[in-house]
């Protein structure tokens, strides 16, 4: 009979490679993790471990074992999860992956708000590109992942979101930044057109794909000479001249440098923010109060 214990040490062997490193990792002695995994020897009728020197590998039937471990030990911490959400959200993990702009304003609140409401909450959180995000929500790597798209632009390019829910959590306009001597720094709504002639900083690949788009739609391709993924790097650029960037809402909020003036377009175009988390996971009571935490701060900015 194969015990959850039994798994785990197998499982953590894989991993870290060694009965010392398997026990640290899980809090065991090395005696412990060597009668654990004899015992489970004895129960299975076969060879799991074999010993090299002073190192160890899997047979095959052990690789079998830490395999099929995974899926198990997920629906372990994911009822254990359940059970002590239950019991009133004094404990609970949420795993957290979002776009690195998002974590100036919005991302830093919710989670502030997490933590004031239900201090007994873990949430770990991981800078990460809606596709990546999208990624790691596949394979079981995170629990709730804030993303952005543009208009015309899917969530998701390319990806079947069949098996998630995407909720909105706010509509941000785009702006373009000009240093403070530009000729139309003091226009109260900048034409993409009458930007043709110049230098601009391109940030992310989906960033770079709507500044292309936008600006073939008023008939030109901009030269791109600069490419930063870091907005306060953008507006360092613009500030001395080297370029003019688009930058949304959000960030002009919480970034600000005095040599820099963004403004309105002539084409308006917006940003929209979401999370893509699963129906079944959005039911855990510490993923719904992160959730929850994103729509409120989402909605007060």
């Amino acid at each position: 009979m194969i015990d959850a214990a039994g798994l785990r040490v197998i499982r953590a062997i894989a991993d870290h490679g060694s009965f010392t490193a398997a026990a640290l990792h899980l809090g065991y002695s090395q005696p412990a993790i060597s009668q654990m995994v004899k015992r489970l020897e004895q129960r299975l009728g076969t060879v799991l471990v074999e010993r090299v020197g002073r190192s160890v590998r899997l047979t095959e039937a052990g690789e079998v074992l830490a395999e099929a471990a995974v899926p198990v030990m997920a629906a372990l911490t994911k009822a254990e999860d359940d059970v002590a959400a239950i019991a009133g959200l004094r404990i609970g993990r949420v795993r957290l992956m979002a776009f690195p702009s998002s974590s100036v304003a919005l991302v830093p609140r919710a989670l502030a708000q997490v933590r004031r409401e239900h201090p007994g909450v873990q949430v770990s959180f991981t800078e990460a590109e809606p596709p990546e995000a999208i990624a790691a929500l596949r394979a079981g790597d995170c629990d709730l992942g804030v993303v952005f798209s543009y208009p015309g632009s899917p969530v998701a390019r390319g990806e079947d979101l069949d098996d998630f829910v995407v909720h909105h959590l706010l509509t941000e306009r785009v702006g373009v930044a000009l240093p403070t001597t530009h000729p139309l720094a003091e226009a109260d709504v900048v034409d993409l057109a009458d930007l043709s002639d110049a230098d601009w900083i391109a940030g992310c690949p989906r960033c770079r794909g709507h500044l292309l788009q936008a600006t073939a739609d008023v008939g030109y391709q901009p030269r791109l000479s600069f490419e930063t993924e870091d907005y306060v790097a953008v507006q360092g650029f613009v500030a001395v001249g080297l370029g003019v960037a688009l930058i949304p809402d959000l960030i002009r909020q919480a970034t600000r440098n005095d040599d820099v003036v963004v403004r309105p377009l002539k084409q308006a175009t917006v940003r929209e923010i979401h999370v893509v988390t699963t129906d079944d996971l959005s039911q855990v009571p510490a993923i719904a109060a992160t959730l929850s935490a994103l729509k409120t701060n989402a909605a007060a900015l």
